[in-house]
């Protein structure tokens, strides 16, 4: 697929609102491991091809496991994800469909039981961000495959 637009070449303020975000998420100290984990799973609902190449190489780079990456579709089967990363997973799951199904108390309560409020907020715009990038990368098709962790 051809790139429609690139969106950082023509105006490079307009994802910045996206960047403010992710800088938040490094400086608030949200698990890195678990945040590659919540990007990835957005992006398979979304279908962004150029994010979860990112975020894939990133989560490779941070230690994660192939076993853990490839399973991460069925992660409610699959054994080797602790019950906060499932909590959070479903979290991710509800907020990126939430048009789709709106948020249960059993989801909130579930995830509650996991992390404070202030990682829960946190956890939330770690998720809208990525829904964002998401957002972006698939309307232009931003080319999939080249990404190189830092």
């Amino acid at each position: 697929m051809e790139e429609r637009l690139n969106y950082f070449k023509i105006d490079p303020e307009a994802p910045k609102g996206l960047m403010e975000m992710e800088k938040y998420m490094i400086r608030s100290g949200f698990d890195k491991k678990l945040y590659h984990l919540i990007k990835l799973r957005a992006s398979q609902l979304n279908g962004c091809a150029y994010c979860l190449d990112m975020h894939t190489k990133d989560a490779m780079k941070m230690g994660d496991t192939v076993q853990r990456l490839v399973g991460l579709d069925a992660w409610r089967e699959a054994p080797y994800y602790t019950d906060k990363e499932r909590a959070a997973l479903e979290w991710t799951e509800a907020v990126t469909l939430v048009s789709q199904n709106h948020i249960s108390d059993e989801i909130y309560e579930n995830v509650r039981n996991h992390f404070s409020e202030q990682e829960l907020l946190q956890l939330t715009i770690g998720i809208v961000a990525i829904n964002g990038w998401n957002r972006l990368a698939i309307p232009f098709r931003t080319p999939a495959g080249n990404y190189e962790p830092r």
